[in-house]
C-alpha cells in the first residue's frame, strides 16, 4: 500500500495562507480542517519545497487514510497498518509514536486519546519489545520515522511512518519571563540550532518590557536592551541586562563591535525593520547570529515571503542558514533566523 498523499500540520487559522503556500509549490490542497491541510502530489512532484515553507509545523508524509465509527476498529486498523509496514525492520531504539487531530474541534481530543490508548494496548500484546520503545515525545527538526496518526473527525484518520518536523514547538513559560514574547525567542533557538551561551553578547531592539532579554541574561549571557520603554519582571534590574533609554531604529553597536546574536521583535512594518534594521546589521556585520520578528497583520504575508526570500533581500545576500518560520506561539508574524555571512 502506497500514497502521494501527505497532512501538513499548521498552527489554527492559518490553513489559507498555508495553500496559497503550498499552491506557489505547486501542490494544491484537497482537503483541510482546523490546524492541517492535506494535499495529493502529483507524479513526479515532490513534497520537499515544504521542509523550508513558513507555514508547516509537520508535514506527514505518504498518508494513508482509515476510517472506523468505533475505537476499537479505528485502533485495529492502525495496528494492522504499522504492523505490516514495521515487519522485517529492526527497532533499537527509542520511536515516536503520535497521535493527534485538527484543532478546535469539541471533543476530537477524547477520541484520539481513547484510539491511542486501545492501539497501545495491542501493540502491547503482539509486539512488545517494540511497544517498550514507543515514545510520545514530539522530535524537534528533520525527517523521522515511527507512526504519525492525524485525526480530521471522530471516524476518520490518517496515518503515516514517515514525517517531516520544520521546528514549531510548543514551550514550557517561566513566572519571571515579563512577556509572553519570551516564548517566541526560546521556541526559535531550536529553529536555529543554537542559543545563548554565558559570555556572548545580544542586542536586544526593543527589548521592552524585556522577554528576549531575559531569556538571553538567564543563560548567562551580556544584554544591550535597547527601547525607551521601561522593563519588567525578571528583566528589571537583571545584573546581566544593560538597558539603553533609546530608539530602537538609530542605535548602532558603535565601531568596531559586533555582537554574538541580534535579536528584534519591533512592533513595525516589516518594510521598515527590514530596511532600517535588518540591512544595516547585516551588511555591516555588527552581529553573528539573528533572531528577527516580522509583522504580517497588515501586509500580504505570502508576498513578504517572497520579498524576504527574493534574490535582492539582505537574507538572501548576506546571511545564511536561513529559515522563515510561522512559530508555534506566533501570530500574525514570521520569525527569520540565521547567521550572517562572514
Amino acid at each position: 500500500m502506497s500514497s502521494n498523499a501527505a497532512i501538513v500540520v499548521c498552527q489554527s487559522g492559518y490553513e489559507g495562507l498555508l495553500a496559497r503556500e503550498m499552491e506557489g509549490l505547486g501542490l494544491s490542497a484537497s482537503e483541510s480542517g482546523p490546524g492541517w491541510v492535506r494535499t495529493e502530489s502529483a507524479a513526479g512532484l515532490s513534497t520537499d519545497g515544504l521542509r523550508q515553507a513558513a507555514f508547516p509545523h509537520a508535514i506527514l508524509e505518504g498518508t494513508v487514510a482509515m476510517s472506523g465509527d468505533r475505537v476499537n476498529e479505528l485502533a485495529q486498523a492502525i495496528f494492522e497498518f504499522f504492523a505490516g509496514r514495521v515487519r522485517g525492520e529492526r527497532i533499537e531504539g527509542a520511536w515516536p509514536c503520535l497521535f493527534a487531530g485538527g484543532q478546535d474541534v469539541t471533543g476530537l481530543g477524547r477520541r484520539v486519546a481513547a484510539v491511542e490508548s486501545a492501539f497501545h494496548e495491542l501493540l502491547k500484546k503482539k509486539l512488545g519489545r517494540v511497544a517498550k520503545l514507543a515514545s510520545a515525545e514530539k522530535p524537534r527538526v528533520g525527517p523521522v520515522r515511527g507512526l504519525f496518526v492525524w485525526f480530521t473527525d471522530f471516524g476518520k484518520a490518517h496515518v503515516a511512518r514517515s514525517a517531516f518536523m520544520n521546528g514549531p514547538l510548543r514551550m514550557a513559560d517561566d513566572d519571571d519571563a515579563p512577556s509572553r514574547s519570551y516564548l517566541k525567542v526560546e521556541e526559535s533557538y531550536g529553529i536555529i540550532g543554537s542559543e545563548p551561551k554565558p559570555g556572548e553578547s545580544v542586542c536586544d531592539l526593543g527589548a521592552a518590557p524585556g522577554g528576549w532579554s531575559y531569556s538571553a541574561a538567564k543563560r548567562g549571557a551580556r544584554v544591550v536592551a535597547v527601547d525607551n520603554g521601561p522593563l519588567k519582571g525578571g528583566a528589571l534590574h537583571h545584573p546581566l541586562i544593560d538597558h539603553r533609554l533609546a530608539d530602537a531604529f538609530g542605535f548602532s553597536p558603535g565601531k568596531n563591535a559586533v555582537y554574538d546574536w541580534l535579536f528584534s521583535d519591533l512592533l513595525e512594518d516589516p518594510h521598515k525593520v527590514v530596511k532600517r534594521v535588518v540591512e544595516p546589521w547585516l551588511f555591516g556585520g555588527w552581529s553573528r547570529r539573528f533572531v528577527i520578528n516580522l509583522k504580517f497583520g497588515r501586509v500580504d504575508p505570502i508576498e513578504l515571503l517572497g520579498e524576504l526570500r527574493g534574490p535582492g533581500s539582505p537574507f538572501s545576500l548576506r546571511a545564511s542558514g536561513v529559515r522563515i518560520v510561522h512559530l508555534y506561539h506566533d501570530r500574525e508574524e514570521f520569525t527569520v533566523t540565521g547567521m550572517v555571512a562572514a
